[in-house]
């Protein structure tokens, strides 16, 4: 569906925030027959809902709203809104047409974009497709779930789109280059279980992209795809890490070296694959990789990472303080432990309780020498679930600033000290820039 489809038709818009908004400026533009909002989670934080979009759309809140949307011809649902929502239940068994903004976009930009999902290691794997894209005189426009709703972006000859499982679960048209970075169990309660969740995030790949690229490392991922025809970046046909001209670790593009791992900033295992996905997808899009390997080289090296993932804080004291905060799951805490094997290691961990299962980061941590403090909420449950391990040290703390006081007290000199919640951050927090601002604060704090 497309919007010039909803020329004529009475159109419900689900959900009043950022994605909402655009998707009423959109819609307006092509004279559908009728237009309303409805927003049932409106509360305090709500944006008045005013001036040329109180033209365009009326808004109707609460329970009444669902009236509105069972009369529509179609629904554009908000992101936010979830697969499990007692009325997006209803609809569907009404077979009332439900799509997003993101699919009404994508029915008109797929073939000039690369999209990229994953349950981890999206963002930078997009960021670093479309830096190193610039830099090879490809010019694209970068969106999606980073902050800009499809619906606003500017028209580009190429976009690198960052999209979410509840972006991708509409989608009826696949991106030119579809991409997917990883796969664990993630918002299992806005999708409705583990196989509703993969479901909805491997429909990024479901409706004929020119070329799928692939984390070839992730297991779950390749168990997923099955026989699927991919591009599996890090297997030797394609882009992978192996010893190079001069011994050590360099990036290949199948048997030709293309330049020292040393080169790419960031740490850790996992980001050496974020790098193997986008040259892959370099490589798809036509980009000469090994004649232009130098060019390259130089614009891995300027590749800024991405704030609140693995950023390390100076620290006068000789330990390296780390805001991963963007962790929010034991899977991509498990990552980011990795990234500092062979160093002594504080972790702290605990956020919002989803009830996720930390058994597999018991399992992760069962060889390890690490040190483990929890903060509220779901801090005493994860120190629980990793009780007994002989060589983990568990303890507990009141909040994020005392457990900062703690690992100073804690942590070998030259140690890490790494902020990986495996749990979001709202309910003690605003937002996770808030829990970040006051990780780096504590930290100044206690610097004596």
């Amino acid at each position: 569906m497309r919007l010039s489809d909803l020329r004529g038709r009475h159109v419900a818009v689900w959900g009043a925030g950022r994605e909402g908004r655009a998707a009423v400026t959109a819609i307006a533009a092509h004279g559908p027959a009728g237009l309303v909002v409805v927003d049932d989670s409106a509360n305090f934080l709500t944006l008045p809902w005013e001036g040329p979009l109180a033209d365009a759309a009326p808004l109707v809140t609460g329970e009444a709203g669902f009236d509105r949307l069972a009369a529509a011809d179609v629904v554009v649902r908000s992101p936010g809104v979830p697969n499990t929502h007692p009325w997006m239940v209803e609809l569907r068994r009404r077979s009332v047409p439900v799509t997003q903004g993101s699919a009404l976009w994508m029915a008109d930009h797929a073939d000039r974009t690369v999209g990229v999902t994953g349950s981890k290691g999206k963002s930078t794997t997009s960021s670093l497709i479309s830096h190193l894209l610039t830099a090879m005189d490809r010019p694209n426009v970068f969106g999606g779930n980073i902050g800009v709703p499809l619906l606003d972006l500017p028209e580009a000859e190429l976009y690198v789109l960052e999209l979410s499982s509840y972006q991708c679960a509409d989608l009826t048209d696949s991106p030119r280059v579809a991409v997917v970075t990883a796969l664990f169990p993630e918002h299992l309660d806005a999708h409705g279980g583990e196989r509703e969740y993969y479901r909805d995030k491997l429909n990024l790949v479901a409706h004929g992209p020119h070329a799928v690229v692939v984390n070839g490392a992730d297991p779950r991922l390749a168990a997923e795809l099955g026989d699927r025809a991919a591009i599996r970046a890090g297997s030797p046909d394609t882009t992978h890490v192996s010893s190079g001209p001069d011994g050590t670790q360099w990036f290949h593009l199948r048997d030709t070296p293309l330049f020292p791992r040393a080169v790419l900033p960031l740490v850790g295992r996992h980001n050496e694959g974020n790098l193997c996905v986008a040259l892959a997808v370099l490589d798809a899009l036509g980009v000469d990789v090994v004649a232009r390997k130098d060019s390259l080289a130089v614009a891995v090296a300027e590749f800024q990472g991405l704030a609140h993932r693995l950023t390390e804080i100076a620290d006068p004291s000789g330990l390296t303080f780390v805001d991963d905060t963007l962790a929010t799951s034991p899977y991509a805490a498990m990552h980011a432990i990795d990234a500092y094997e062979g160093r002594p290691l504080t972790v702290i961990v605990g956020g919002a309780d989803r009830g996720l299962d930390y058994s597999p980061l018991r399992a992760h941590l069962a060889e390890r020498e690490i040190t483990v403090i929890g903060v509220p909420d779901s801090g005493p449950r994860i120190v629980e679930a990793l009780s007994g391990l002989p060589s983990v040290r568990t303890e507990l703390a009141d909040d994020l600033v005392a457990a900062v006081g703690l690992s100073r007290k804690l942590t070998p000199a030259g140690g890490v000290v790494l902020l990986s919640p495996a749990a979001p951050s709202y309910g003690r927090f605003r937002n996770f820039e808030h829990r970040s601002e006051v990780f780096a604060q504590a930290v100044a704090d206690t610097a004596r």
